[in-house]
């Protein structure tokens, strides 16, 4: 049995990076899914490993690590190898804002708990949801395309995978969900296609997890 559980989601952009960062460094790991539309992060025993009821949190040697970002650095402390990180301090300073960009300000717009506010109080349906998207997740994809036409290479940063990969990968198949059109943004699309030639990004992919729904699946 792996020394690491992954508590996670499939279809979790958050859960997808974690995913992605054990795939890349080629670490086993247990997957434990936490169902996220029946509300199991809010389980008794789910709180006592994340009392924000987030997800995912990783254990590793019976220690609690919450927050997909956390979780990553700790990895790639832990498992140097292949870093996730250049070397140099400005490529990796540029590196985390554009994980920052995606963490902070994209993803929370579109995060479970964000639209369930938005339908309980403000009645949403899922057109207004998909509105709501679209004005948010463009400014981000704006500032990312401008970022990467700079620094890309094969991937965001040169043609060596960082972790502003793992962090935009998610997000786009985010934005494809809610039907943002993430055609308008050239650089992201051929990192995007890239990544995804990878076998590490292809396992961690949402619709082959083992808790995704047969409707996902195979497609």
């Amino acid at each position: 049995m792996s020394s690491m559980t992954l508590y996670n989601y499939f279809r979790s952009s958050t859960s997808y990076r974690v995913r992605l960062a054990l795939n890349v460094k080629g670490l086993d790991f247990e997957y434990k899914p936490i169902n996220l539309l029946k509300a199991e992060q809010r389980s008794e025993a789910y709180l006592k490993i994340n009392p924000l009821g987030g997800l995912p949190t990783l254990v590793h040697g019976g220690k609690n690590i919450p927050e997909s970002f956390a979780i990553m650095e700790y990895l790639d402390e832990v498992f140097p190898e292949p870093a996730l990180f250049p070397k140099d301090a400005y490529l990796k300073a540029r590196v985390r804002q554009v994980c920052e960009v995606i963490n902070s300000f994209m993803h929370p717009m579109c995060n479970l708990k964000t639209l369930n506010y938005l339908e309980k109080t403000h009645g949403y349906d899922q057109a207004k949801k998909e509105e709501w998207a679209g004005f948010w997740l463009p400014q981000g994809l704006e500032t990312l395309e401008k970022t990467l036409q700079e620094f890309s290479g094969t991937y965001s940063f040169g043609d060596t995978i960082t972790m502003a990969d793992l962090f935009l990968v998610p997000q786009l198949l985010t934005c494809q969900r809610f039907k943002v059109d993430i055609t308008k943004y050239p650089t992201l699309m051929k990192i995007n296609e890239n990544c995804k030639k990878l076998p590490a990004f292809e396992k961690a992919h949402p619709f082959k997890q083992i808790d995704t729904p047969d409707e996902f699946k195979n497609k």
